[in-house]
């Protein structure tokens, strides 16, 4: 009997390559990785025509325009890429019975609240980033009952750009910092991330179906500012974090206030265990730093 194949997009991406990491531990699947160099998702034609070719069973879309300050002045990239690319997904898994898995944001939500945000609550972005990744769940939701949306957070690795590896870089070279610190979220790191999405098609594969909205992140809460002292801290780099307001520090995309996303639902369908952010950091600054 041939194993279920899981196809991943955005393949070279954070989550995507920590996909290609974690999939060692589950040798009951098979992969495909793919990203944008391989096949141009927005082009239906070459999508479908990609598609056609493997016998899939399982979709992770990892794809997706993440600059969020760019996206202001580039909707209409941002809506391909963020709106039309989960679409043209869902299209093709309804027709082929495949399985969808979506990865979303916690910049759906305005974060004007104060208490964690469950998936039962109205989304309402701010930014063009997050109008049009909740327009992506909306084109999955309406084509698909079956498929599994998980918004997350902060999202860093050891791959790709992100916020630890700016940080590492602008600590070295600089006596000081200036980080906001009133915005409030959780860092997600990306191979504890990658290990639930694949823990979750394993749960599928063995009966274990509940598709929906899920909220995942590391454990606890941080400001961008707590974020940058023990980035510093762990790597033992001497330079001085000082914590600004969000009004010192203008960017072309308006960012939620309180984005730490409740995690209740996830944790009580998988059984999961879920590890503390500073924990995973720490792992991830490890690994960075040999």
């Amino acid at each position: 009997m041939n194993r279920p194949v899981i196809l991943v997009t955005g393949g070279n991406g954070q989550v995507g390559s920590e996909l290609k990491v974690r999939a060692a531990e589950f040798s009951n699947f098979d992969f495909l990785f793919i990203d944008k160099q391989e096949v141009d998702l927005t082009d239906s034609g070459a999508l479908h025509g990609f598609l056609s070719t493997h016998s899939i069973n399982y979709i992770i879309n990892c794809a997706a325009y993440t600059a969020v300050d760019q996206a202001e002045a580039d909707i209409k990239n941002a809506q391909l890429v963020n709106q039309q690319v989960p679409g043209l997904l869902a299209d093709y898994c309804r027709e082929h019975a495949i399985r969808l898995m979506h990865l979303s944001t916690d910049y759906v939500f305005d974060g004007t609240g104060n208490t964690p945000i469950a998936e039962t609550e109205q989304p309402n972005p701010l930014s063009v980033y997050g109008k049009t990744k909740l327009d992506g769940e909306r084109e999955i939701l309406d084509k698909l009952n079956n498929a599994y949306i998980i918004r997350t957070s902060w999202v860093y690795s050891s791959y790709g750009k992100n916020f630890v590896k700016t940080m590492l870089s602008l600590g070295e070279n600089r006596k000081e910092l200036d980080v906001v610190y009133d915005q409030i979220g959780t860092p997600t790191n990306a191979n504890d991330l990658a290990g639930v999405i694949l823990g979750i098609i394993q749960e599928i594969d063995a009966g274990n179906d509940s598709p929906g909205i899920y909220h995942y992140t590391n454990e606890g809460v941080a400001s961008w500012y707590d974020f940058a002292v023990a980035i510093m801290n762990m790597a033992s780099i001497n330079c001085k974090v000082y914590p600004i307001p969000t009004s010192g520090f203008k960017t072309a995309a308006q960012r939620p206030t309180f984005s730490v996303l409740d995690k209740t639902k996830i944790k009580n369908q998988f059984k999961l265990q879920i590890p503390y952010w500073a924990d995973s950091l720490e792992k991830t600054i490890t690994l960075l730093r040999k």
